[in-house]
């Protein structure tokens, strides 16, 4: 068996066109252009890069892109009043304070500060109250998406199945495996102190990974038909000083047995921007009592 490539490009770009058009709705119907603001502290390369792409990918759909950009050395005071500023700003509709922040900035600081109307990052203890509530909120963008990529594989009823999602952030882990009993799957949550864990993936007709481990997960520990969400992005050395991405699944074993599994790159990662688009056009929405638009 040889598993059937999820690919990110193609759900993405699937998702991005309708946040497009639900926009153009929006401006068209009601006058209203959708905001989504990006906090950026400091100069990590790798978040200047992300933060550009979701500058890139707004505008592209028709949003209204706001960057507030602080130094390093910006104090926590500093960064909680651009917050403050974004809550109160009625052309924002949905706002992210992009992560890791120097250490002088707690996160969680940041998050509790954030109006969760706007959490576009789904990170708010309210957004996270209403997923284990099974209610309307503003849910987690990596999660989201790797649901939409489990249901592009398996369909839209996920009943009865089992599921196993390894590792409990408050950003991956947590939240999917909340969005997977929300669907009526039969959810375990793995963790560093788990027992035996390759028998217990070897049970799971969902294996969500989402750790932080180069190749963690065997191929021996896939049930066969599996479907296999690969949420990590390591960088390994790939010889002759050069680095390449590989995620938290050895890909090579795994898709000899798995149904259906994720790339990296190019699989859950591109679903991140898609859904985080999604969430500012859904924020809009509620925030000026008009029905979200169908298809998002």
């Amino acid at each position: 068996m040889t598993a059937t490539r999820i690919e990110g490009k193609e759900v993405a770009g699937a998702l991005k066109a309708r946040v497009r058009d639900a926009a153009a709705q929006l401006k068209a119907a009601h006058g209203i252009t959708v905001g989504l603001g990006v906090i950026l502290v400091g100069e990590d390369p790798a978040s200047q890069v992300y933060v550009r792409n979701k500058g890139i990918a707004a505008r592209e759909a028709g949003l209204h892109a706001v960057e507030i950009k602080l130094p390093a050395s910006a104090s926590e005071a500093e960064v909680l009043a651009e917050v403050k500023k974004l809550n109160a700003d009625p052309t924002v509709h949905g706002f992210l304070v992009q992560f890791p922040t120097p250490p002088q900035v707690r996160q969680t600081s940041v998050i509790d500060a954030i109006d969760p109307a706007k959490d576009v990052d789904g990170l708010t203890a309210t957004n996270a109250g209403l997923l284990v509530s099974a209610r309307e909120g503003l849910v987690s963008c990596t999660p989201a998406g790797a649901l939409m990529m489990v249901k592009q594989a398996r369909g839209a009823d996920l009943a009865g199945l089992d599921a196993v999602v390894i590792g409990r952030s408050i950003l991956v882990g947590r939240p999917m495996a909340q969005l997977l009993i929300n669907e009526s799957c039969t959810v375990t949550t793995a963790h560093s102190k788990t027992r035996d864990l390759p028998a217990l993936c070897r049970r799971a007709d969902i294996l969500v990974a989402a750790i932080g481990k180069a190749n963690f997960v065997r191929g021996d520990w896939v049930k066969p038909g599996a479907t296999v969400i690969d949420v990590g992005i390591n960088r390994i050395d790939a010889g002759e000083g050069k680095t390449r991405l590989v995620g938290d699944v050895a890909y090579a074993e795994a898709a000899e047995i798995a149904g259906a599994i994720t790339p990296v790159p190019g699989g859950v990662g591109l679903m991140t921007v898609a859904c985080l688009l999604r969430n500012a056009v859904i924020a809009a929405c509620r925030q000026t009592n008009l029905p979200v638009p169908s298809g998002l």
